[in-house]
């Protein structure tokens, strides 16, 4: 155990007042030994959950690149599996938990095989100790603070047979000059920031992502601008609180809405972020989304719950009417503006008025679309510790209630599309129809449709000829 560094959710609350980040630009130690331990070898990442996982997988990808591992999508050709987790509920930890068992089945076969963890599931003391208790075949966990040490944690178990476990609990720093993979030739992520100190009662990412810190204003526009070089159409600012941006840097930096104005005049085609906390989205925020036409008219605006005394239990520190207010705000001053959300059904001890008042606010609000979910208690979350007398089958047919109301509208609003000419990004053929191209409006509803001409990342002009519950269909003009 002496080779091992575990989490600690204790650790993982601390926030010290005025913290700022170190910006660390050589952290990425490559030597000779480390850069060939790849050669001749496959790699397969399995990433989970949000797009900041997900742009950590392109990071781990470049890594592993670097150190010589080529790509497979075969899983009995790679030589080692890396699962880039998420712990934002239970069911997604259950899902990785049987994953790993079903690997192992590879492991066996292959015992040079190294199967690794990483992600937010790995910042859990709870789950490192199954892990290190129960799969011994995992010989590599690592936390989402030190995605540059991969390359010594790989050398430790291929050249000192050691298991590699390093993963720190701490209010975290920035990395810049981390390669990576882009998964997509004109589409890209960037993240602006990493971190979140709002603590919702219930949610887990504060302890997993650690502080909130801001990357500087002019490393974010130098990457951006290197994206619009290449050739990409659009970028996706991502952030776990991306209006909060900049809260923690000094003035020269500004905040969310200069970083918007700013990206917009790098000249990209289509700029999205993902993703918002009412609880920070300034008028300016939404003077920028309506004054640049790249910046693209959707924005995800997560409620969580419609009752007050919910979401004061929540800690999501706004009331219903300050969120319809700003709601109201984005609908009147952003042409086409398409909104989603998220809802939690059955936070501890909700109650039929407390439904009542979400499913209200979802009759006034008539989203584009949504994601709705039970509570899932997070170990070591307050919200897990609260006591909760509603019966899971209520909250079953709440959450049935709720999603034939969400269903409802994301028709109705799909259907006004009909007959309309948007411009999508072309995607690739469809996952169901090879035959059929798809992509996204503007307002980011799916649309499948047929491609007369042009190519994969192009912008062409499509009629919508039907709208669906979940997406568009149409013919290209």
């Amino acid at each position: 155990m002496s080779n091992y560094s575990l989490p600690d959710l204790n650790k993982a609350r601390f926030r010290s007042f005025g913290y700022r980040a170190d910006i660390i630009r050589d952290a990425l130690k490559m030597d000779e030994t480390k850069s060939h331990l790849g050669d001749g070898l496959f790699y397969h990442v399995i990433t989970y959950g949000c797009q900041a996982n997900v742009r950590d997988g392109e990071v781990i990808s470049g890594i592993l690149e670097m150190m010589g591992y080529s790509h497979t999508e075969l899983l009995e050709q790679a030589d080692i599996i890396i699962l880039n987790t998420c712990a934002i509920r239970d069911n997604a930890e259950k899902r990785v938990i049987g994953e790993i068992g079903f690997l192992q089945n590879y492991k066996r076969i292959k015992p040079s095989l190294i199967l690794g963890l990483c992600g937010c599931m790995a910042q859990e003391d709870v789950v490192v100790k199954h892990i290190i208790d129960k799969f011994p075949s995992v010989q590599l966990v690592f936390g989402t603070h030190n995605l540059y040490e991969l390359p010594q944690l790989i050398e430790n178990i291929i050249v000192n047979n050691e298991r590699s476990i390093k993963v720190y609990s701490q209010q975290g720093n920035i990395y810049e000059g981390l390669p990576s993979v882009r998964t997509s030739a004109f589409k890209a992520s960037i993240n602006i920031m990493d971190g979140c100190d709002k603590f919702c009662t219930y949610c887990i990412v504060p302890y997993t992502r650690g502080q909130q810190r801001s990357r500087l204003l002019d490393d974010v526009l130098a990457e951006a601008r290197d994206l619009v070089a290449r050739g990409y159409k659009e970028i996706m600012l991502l952030g776990q609180n991306v209006n909060a941006y900049g809260k923690d840097l000094d003035k020269e930096n500004g905040d969310f809405a200069r970083l918007l104005n700013e990206v917009a005049a790098t000249g990209i085609a289509r700029i999205r972020f993902m993703t918002s906390h009412p609880w920070d989205f300034t008028d300016e925020m939404i003077d920028a989304i309506a004054n640049n036409d790249n910046i693209m008219p959707f924005v995800h605006l997560p409620l969580q719950s419609g009752s007050n005394e919910i979401l004061k239990k929540m800690g999501r520190r706004y009331t219903n009417g300050e969120y319809i207010a700003l709601f109201d705000k984005l609908k009147s001053r952003v042409r086409d503006i398409a909104i989603s959300t998220d809802i939690i059904v059955g936070f501890p001890n909700e109650t039929d008025a407390d439904f009542e008042d979400t499913l209200r606010i979802v009759e006034y609000c008539k989203y584009d679309n949504a994601y709705s979910f039970i509570f899932s208690p997070r170990p070591g979350t307050p919200a897990s510790k609260m006591e909760d007398a509603i019966d899971v089958e209520v909250k079953k047919e709440r959450l049935q209630r709720l999603n034939a109301r969400l269903a409802y509208y994301s028709k109705m609003n799909n259907l006004k599309w009909e007959n309309k000419v948007v411009k999508v990004l072309v995607d690739g053929p469809s996952k169901n129809n090879p035959s059929v191209y798809a992509g996204y409006t503007p307002q980011s509803k799916l649309i499948n449709f047929t491609l007369k001409e042009g190519n994969i990342g192009d912008i062409i002009d499509v009629r919508v000829t039907e709208g669906k519950k979940n997406s568009l269909n149409g013919e290209q003009e």
